[in-house]
């Protein structure tokens, strides 16, 4: 399996990217989240990518960080979810962002994004919790306590979605904080950023 490509972007056209590796030019669908950060043409660029074999193709699909391979990896895994659609829930959200989604049994977030209607965001839900990847080092908060599922349900409560107010919790929350405290560093936050 090839997974990795480091070479020159020869060409970029949403959803492909084009790299010569040594001579030999990959072709590479990527999410749109990707040619945010993909160097110019002409530039050096590196890519975690993932094969994809079927009759009539092989695919190469490429990401910049582990967390979005291992969740487009996952994705595959759930009935329903081939190739592009997991490629276009990339496009449109975060691997963190999807996970708040699942972790808050957001439906309602998920149908938001491309192709996911109802019944897939429920499926998503049912099939994806407790199997998302684990995130990258340094991307989350502390953990889960009791003041933290008080802080979100009153987030909620305030009229931010389940899977805003989990983000939004995450964002600020430390050791030893009370809900009010969480509460009101996160509004803080929010208000800030």
């Amino acid at each position: 399996m090839i997974a990795r490509l480091k070479g020159i972007v020869i060409e970029r056209q949403p959803p492909q990217a084009v790299i010569d590796v040594a001579g030999v030019a990959y072709e590479v669908e990527c999410p749109l989240g990707v040619f945010d950060q993909l160097p110019a043409v002409g530039q050096e660029a590196t890519l975690l990518t993932q094969l994809i074999v079927r009759e009539d193709a092989h695919t190469l699909y490429g990401f910049l960080r582990r967390a979005d391979r291992a969740l487009f990896r996952e994705l595959l895994k759930v009935s329903g979810v081939g190739p592009r659609l997991a490629l276009a829930i990339l496009s449109g959200v975060s691997a963190d962002d999807f996970a708040l989604m699942v972790e808050a049994g957001d439906a309602q977030a998920l149908t938001r994004l491309p192709g996911i209607g109802k019944k897939t965001a429920e499926r998503l839900i049912l099939e994806m919790r407790g199997r998302l990847p684990e995130r990258d080092e340094g991307e989350g908060a502390a953990a889960p306590t009791d003041a933290a599922a008080e802080a979100r349900a009153a987030l909620t409560a305030l009229g931010y979605s389940a899977a805003e107010a989990l983000k939004m919790v995450r964002a600020v929350a430390e050791p030893d904080q009370s809900a009010e405290q969480l509460i009101r560093a996160a509004l803080k936050h929010k208000m800030s950023g």
